[in-house]
């Protein structure tokens, strides 16, 4: 989907993913719809990536409103003429806090309302094979799949490389070492990520999971595994995203 995200450099990630796969890529083309939704620093030129964990509070600045719901359903719109079985979405354990339709809740409901709106004509069911998984189980099981990170995309900044200093990054490079594994990401700034937004470390942060019985437990039990044939439905962005 390009909507005119900064970040559009994920577009070329996920065909690589799908030419490794041999699979069909398809770009929708919603930047003008894009060009509407201002606010967000993935969509709005005058507002900058924020640099730092994805606790910290500029982090809000990320949000895309209602993106999820946006691109659900058109991508069932899409699905049903073409008798497609699964239309599979993204979110993962860590965006609960951060993003309201990267949500438990959010999928349910999306869910009833594919039904409810489209009754009769056969439309795929929707799954989020990563909703109560963290970025770094998702990394070590696209490991343990062979599956090919090295050509996945995560930073916002999108620019040749990752920078390293945006949320996703911060999060990518804590998903890589959290899962024991090398890191194939090339980065802008080196640096690692060592504080919050008062320098604290992470750790020392408000959790953002607290008060989000999902994503505690998403951090404190195995993650159950994938649907069969929905790995690699979106490995590029956490949309999908």
């Amino acid at each position: 989907m390009d909507y005119g995200q900064r970040h559009v450099r994920e577009i070329a990630a996920a065909r690589a993913v799908a030419a490794l796969y041999g699979a069909e890529h398809l770009v929708v083309d919603l930047r003008a719809a894009g060009a509407l939704l201002r606010g967000s620093a993935l969509t709005d030129p005058d507002v900058d990536v924020p640099s730092g964990h994805y606790q910290a509070a500029t982090m809000s600045l990320t949000v895309v409103p209602n993106r999820n719901a946006i691109l659900g359903n058109l991508l069932v719109g899409i699905g049903i003429p073409r008798g497609a079985e699964l239309v599979a979405l993204g979110m993962h354990a860590g965006d609960h806090a951060l993003y309201p339709d990267c949500r438990p809740d959010f999928v349910d409901a999306l869910r009833l309302q594919v039904q409810a709106g489209n009754a009769g004509y056969g439309p795929p069911r929707i799954e989020a094979p990563f909703l109560h998984m963290t970025k770094t189980q998702i990394a070590r099981r696209g490991a343990e799949l062979d599956a090919p990170l090295h050509l996945t995309w995560s930073c916002y900044r999108g620019e040749d490389r990752h920078c390293g200093t945006c949320g996703t990054c911060v999060e990518r490079r804590e998903a890589f070492t959290g899962a024991g594994l090398a890191d194939p990401t090339e980065y802008a700034d080196p640096t690692e990520y060592q504080g919050g937004p008062t320098g604290a470390a992470p750790e020392q942060l408000p959790s953002a999971a607290a008060g989000d019985p999902e994503r505690e437990r998403a951090s404190g039990s195995p993650a159950p595994a994938p649907p069969a044939g929905a790995v690699n439905a979106g490995p590029a962005d956490r949309s999908a995203r």
